[in-house]
């Protein structure tokens, strides 16, 4: 049947990571042309082109074509094959970047997937491995991806430029996930967070608690922040600090923010009190956004509804990420699968920004590598 997929067809550099992904489950061939064609440096971007060798990593019998330039690339997705691997991320981009991609394929591996991760942890761009640890980590267990195994341990951590951070992900792989139905995010109970500081003093990490910790106070008495200053070879390569919050609902829904210190060489110096703050306020702004997922998630949460048994999923998100709705047009073109989207005004859910509810009929997709055996 594989053969006869209709080969799917895109241009430019954007949603690369989401078209790789979509294919390598969907099993259909795709090409990307003009990538970046008409600038001076064109091409894929060394984060891509490391991504691509990632994806060829944890598959088997994949082909990759990429011509002369790096302006077009052809993809024939293998098997999902996983394992214990190892790779380096381009400094570029956060780890975080590969790591999101990975969480949507590791539970559809042949073998369950131990990968170690190199690079950049925390930086401005891409979710750290602290919030995606904190946040979709039990999202996959909603969906019935849960063990032992599940986990994102941080070895070191490493700031850019230069990065020098290493982490482990590993997930146990599922034939079939469960449909969830989420749609009361709950009020929130307690704040968590990590306040980190490398190659600085670790006086920074107290700062960054004191000040946000100075905001969240006034509406709530359960809150802790840890600070976790590393040292030696563990703290990578560059000095850096930052802070990453979580606010988690009795209803076990968990919502993220975080902010990083400007890379060394870059930018202003910014101070750790405005960092607590400012990171405290993106918090509340999480949170009146609201929903059950947050926005990091939402694509992640899309997928495993996509992917559960032929059955009704919903899950309650706040306003969908530019990301997230090229995210559905995407799913609509690998799996043929439509949203029911309606919109919820805040005057029927009592709090927050307005609310969007998705339910979908998963589509069935067991995982073929398991039913080989």
């Amino acid at each position: 049947a594989s053969g006869a997929a209709l080969c799917l067809d895109y241009t430019g550099c954007n949603f690369l990571r989401q078209r790789l992904v979509l294919a390598t489950l969907s099993g259909r061939p795709l090409k990307i042309r003009k990538i970046r064609a008409k600038e001076e440096d064109p091409g894929l971007r060394d984060f891509e082109a490391s991504f691509i060798r990632l994806i060829d990593k944890v598959t088997n019998g994949s082909r990759i074509e990429i011509n002369q330039t790096g302006t077009s690339l052809y993809y024939q997705p293998g098997l999902l094959y996983g394992g214990s691997l190892e790779h380096d991320c381009s400094p570029s981009r956060g780890i975080g970047y590969y790591l999101e991609s990975l969480l949507c394929l590791a539970p559809f591996m042949k073998h369950p997937l131990k990968i170690v991760l190199r690079g950049v942890t925390n930086d401005q761009v891409d979710p750290s491995v602290d919030v995606l640890k904190a946040t979709a980590l039990p999202l996959l267990k909603k969906f019935g991806i849960y063990g032992e195994s599940l986990e994102i341990k941080i070895n070191r951590r490493g700031m850019p430029p230069k990065g020098g951070g290493e982490i482990v992900f590993s997930c146990p792989v599922r034939k079939v996930l469960q449909p969830v139905q989420f749609t009361d995010p709950g009020k929130i109970k307690r704040i968590r967070g990590t306040a980190y500081s490398v190659r600085v003093s670790p006086q920074m990490a107290n700062r960054m608690v004191e000040s946000a910790r100075s905001i969240l106070n006034k509406f709530l008495p359960d809150i802790y922040i840890y600070t976790d200053h590393m040292k030696g070879v563990s703290s990578g390569k560059s000095p850096g600090f930052g802070i990453c919050l979580t606010a988690e609902t009795i209803n076990g829904t968990i919502l993220s923010a975080e902010l990083a210190s400007n890379p060394q060489g870059q930018g202003a110096t910014v101070l750790p009190e405005e960092l607590g703050q400012n990171c405290a306020k993106l918090l509340l702004e999480e949170v009146y956004r609201g929903g059950c997922v947050d926005s990091t998630n939402q694509s992640l949460a899309l997928l495993l509804m996509t992917l559960g048994q032929r059955d009704v999923s919903k899950v309650l998100l706040g306003p969908l990420s530019p990301y997230t709705i090229e995210f559905l047009r995407h799913l609509r073109s690998f799996f043929q699968i439509m949203f029911k989207i309606e919109t919820k005004t805040p005057e029927e859910e009592h709090m927050g920004g307005e609310k969007v509810l998705m339910t979908c009929v998963g589509i069935g997709f067991s995982n073929l590598s398991k039913t080989m055996r």
